[in-house]
């Protein structure tokens, strides 16, 4: 791993390129609409808008702020509510469930892992005389996956009979940023460090998930569960520190994309735990993929709008008819995806839709090995063995821990929580 800043002049060609400015400009387009947003949303709470307020804009207002703050659960009850376990009978359609997800998830996200990395890391329109050029502007492809996405879920909500809406749509948008922020992240990183090292290094949010889940939702978990998580984080270590001989220049793991994967893995934690705690309001998948996306096209396109970027990723797309296509299927595959997460996460939980989406690492670097020529070293490869042992044991210790609370009588618990 170097510990230096040794970026090719390709990914450097001015100060705007530099990821770390780029990520402070976006901020600060974000900050633009959050913080007038946020004095808004102060403001008509001061006024007591909902008992005094009036008018055609009173249904919206009252939407955005308030909400009808309609929860699943009993108001004496601090907590989240633990999750109904599966009967006898339901056994076999909660398997054809978990089934269905892990294949949905599989699918979509192992096709789009291929195409982020041929579009974050290939150039377009390479010639002979010309060699072509990279597309930089990472927020513009998550604005397009955002908008299709936005669109899929506002169709679905039209013409499907959805439950009673509860939120304050405002509770959507701090999902929503810390989703553009890790998906932003994930894509800035792939030019700085080869794709297997961020899908493998993936498999350590099990820890920062387990730490959000704490904060924001104030669950609890078995001394077990942080076991398996260190054991992970033994093998994503061995992994990111081993170094495999005659590596080239795109695939040498730099300090920058250390960081910039370090802040997907804690943005995207934060994204699956709120939207776990946002599941206590009675909403279906779809809506709570309607309200995140609203929020991410509008930071996004702002943010675009502010830079100056909207116009000249369009320009690049009208010159890069091969980009289109990449770009188009980017967005298709992830609002496929993304529809599987929110489903995923309302039927079994944050923790376990983490483990599904580990499993499918393996499959992703193998693939991006197979196709983009990467290479895993032994100590690699005993580190990706040490991570899915400690996924399987993981598996494994919670189907026993269900078994035994089974037969324990009521009240008792069959270990110590944390």
């Amino acid at each position: 791993m170097a510990t230096g800043e040794e970026m090719p002049p390709a990914l450097q060609d001015s100060w705007g390129d530099f990821w770390l400015f780029r990520f402070f400009i976006n901020a600060a387009g974000y900050a633009s609409i959050v913080i007038p947003g946020f004095l808004l949303i102060q403001y008509f709470k001061r006024r007591n808008y909902l008992e005094t307020g009036r008018g055609i804009c009173f249904p919206v207002i009252k939407s955005c702020v308030f909400g009808s703050e309609v929860k699943t659960i009993h108001a004496e009850d601090g907590s989240l509510p633990p999750r109904a376990e599966p009967t006898e009978s339901s056994t076999a359609r909660q398997v054809l469930k978990l089934l269905f997800c892990a294949a949905g998830l599989q699918a979509s996200y192992l096709t789009w892992g291929v195409l982020q990395e041929r579009v974050m890391t290939r150039t377009y329109g390479a010639t002979e005389t010309n060699p072509g050029e990279k597309f930089k502007d990472s927020q513009f492809l998550v604005f397009m996956n955002r908008i299709l996405a936005f669109t899929v879920a506002g169709l679905y909500c039209a013409l499907t009979k959805q439950p009673r809406h509860g939120a304050a749509m405002y509770k959507y948008s701090f999902a929503s940023l810390s989703n553009i922020l890790s998906s932003w992240c994930q894509y800035e990183a792939l030019k700085y460090i080869s794709f297997p090292t961020q899908v493998l290094a993936k498999a350590s949010k099990v820890i920062p998930v387990m730490m959000m889940g704490k904060l924001v939702s104030h669950k609890s978990y078995e001394y077990w569960e942080y076991l398996t998580a260190a054991l992970i984080s033994v093998g994503v270590s061995m992994f990111l520190l081993s170094s495999a001989p005659n590596r080239h220049v795109s695939t040498v793991t730099t300090f920058s994309g250390v960081v910039l994967l370090a802040g997907y893995i804690v943005f995207d934690s934060f994204t699956s735990n709120w939207q776990d705690a946002l599941f206590t309001y009675k909403m279906s998948p779809v809506q709570m993929m309607f309200g995140v996306n609203v929020f991410s096209c509008l930071f996004t396109v702002g943010s675009l709008l502010e830079q100056g970027a909207l116009l000249e990723s369009v320009h690049f797309m009208a010159r890069h008819s091969e980009f289109t296509a990449h770009a188009v299927l980017l967005s298709v595959c992830s609002a496929c995806g993304q529809l599987f997460i929110f489903y995923t996460i309302n039927q079994f939980g944050a923790a376990v839709f983490t483990i599904i989406m580990t499993l499918r690492q393996a499959f992703a670097i193998l693939l991006s090995c197979l196709i983009y020529g990467h290479t895993v070293t032994v100590v690699g490869g005993l580190g990706v063995a040490v991570v899915f042992m400690a996924l399987f044991l993981r598996v494994y210790a919670r189907s026993r821990m269900k078994k035994r609370s089974k037969k324990l009588p009521p009240g008792e618990t069959p270990v110590q929580k944390v």
